[in-house]
């Protein structure tokens, strides 16, 4: 089963969002850029952490056709829904102004202005087809869309690095969700064929080569439709555990704690702090792990790593629901080689690295599983690694 987007559908879909956007605005607009979604492949609250992650773009993406305007006005529309143009003037811009998907594009304006940049009046209206609330980044899809596009329409010149640190801004500080900058690195770093693997404490970033195809692999995503929220309480509560386990063991970050200090450490935290702590730091050996792997024998070794990574995930930093619990098992008994949640936990989706002949095994196994449990049907899709942000049009 193919994944690849079909180029004429993209370029047919690209005209009709300048004719709607044309439509609804008066004009035509200035460009069209896309950001893709992203899955984690492994590395999951290590980013805040000063760690290591591996995420890769994935062929869904967040789409913005942009106009200028010259009257310090946002005027916001999404094909998404029926909610009307959403208009706000830029000096009003601050923390908490904004409602709905549209805190988005304003936080990235925020984010710009904050660093002195000149951002004009815009028009803007986005088409999105990464699932929304599935852990596979939506929103960051949208702020990278928007800061390639303000970023070329401002001449600002910034550099990927730069784009990454002001759309962490926008989220952490206009949005509200304490996230670190993993989403926003595969956004804008990606390359087709390739995953991100990203120091999350000095930035750099480099391109490891992760191709299922040759290897006779598809990477399903499994969407649980049980929706999760940055910006609630969970996650924020994870990070604060984080910290504190820092602070006890002396280290700057939790990245400075190796797997063989383990032992020392569950004489000096309590319980739960120990077994967030203990997540973190053998999340970070098993994405060295992975990424060793990937270039040594390709993706069919890295089954046990994404086992493991679920398990940790779900008994030690308890992020895990019933739904992807049932998803990642049952993938994994219907022949997956690996199985785990992905993305920030509480919900979303999960991911399962599966022989291309065992595909619709896999599948129907899952849907069956749910319907037996009375959950809600999970949409279930391939992902491949994907091209960065980009203008289309």
């Amino acid at each position: 089963m193919s994944t690849a987007p079909d180029p004429l559908a993209a370029a047919a879909g690209t005209q009709d969002l300048a004719a709607r956007f044309t439509h609804e605005f008066g004009s035509a607009p200035a460009g069209i850029w896309q950001a893709p979604g992203r899955v984690n492949l492994i590395g999951e609250h290590t980013d805040y952490n000063d760690g290591f992650v591996l995420p890769f773009a994935i062929d869904r993406t967040a789409r913005v056709a942009v106009g200028v305007r010259s009257d310090s006005t946002a005027r916001l529309l999404s094909t998404y829904g029926d909610q009307g143009i959403v208009t706000t003037t830029l000096d009003s811009l601050e923390p908490g102004s904004a409602k709905g998907w549209t805190k988005y594009p304003l936080g990235v304006i925020w984010a710009l202005r904050r660093r002195g940049i000149d951002v004009p009046g815009i028009n803007l209206l986005l088409d999105s087809n990464v699932p929304l609330g599935a852990g596979l980044s939506s929103s960051h899809a949208i702020e990278c869309a928007v800061i390639t596009a303000l970023n070329e329409l401002t001449g600002a010149g910034l550099e990927a690095q730069e784009m990454v640190l002001a759309t962490q801004q926008a989220e952490n500080d206009f949005v509200g969700a304490p996230t670190g900058i993993m989403d926003q690195s595969a956004s804008l770093r990606g390359s087709q064929g390739h995953a991100v693997f990203l120091d999350c404490r000095d930035q750099t970033a480099r391109l490891v080569p992760f191709e299922t195809e040759p290897a006779g692999l598809v990477l399903l995503v499994i969407d649980t439709k049980v929706s999760h929220s940055h910006s609630d309480g969970g996650y924020a509560s994870r990070r604060v555990s984080c910290e504190l386990g820092a602070q006890v063991l002396g280290v700057k970050a939790l990245r400075d704690v190796q797997v063989g200090d383990l032992e020392e450490a569950s004489g000096l935290l309590d319980e739960v702090t120990f077994r967030r702590v203990r997540h973190v730091v053998t999340e970070n050996d098993r994405v060295l792990q992975t990424v060793e792997l990937l270039a040594e024998q390709g993706p069919s070794a890295i089954g046990h790593l994404l086992d493991a990574s679920h398990a940790s995930m779900r008994d030690d930093f308890e992020i895990s629901c019933p739904e992807l619990d049932l998803a990642v098992d049952t993938s994994r008994a219907s022949g997956a080689l690996g199985a785990r949640m992905t993305g920030g936990g509480f919900g979303g989706a999960a991911i399962a690295l599966t022989p291309a002949g065992s595909e619709q095994k896999v599948r129907d196994a899952v849907v069956q599983a749910f319907a037996r449990a009375g959950f809600t049907a999970p949409d279930i899709f391939t992902v491949s690694p994907a091209a960065g942000a980009t203008r289309i049009a």
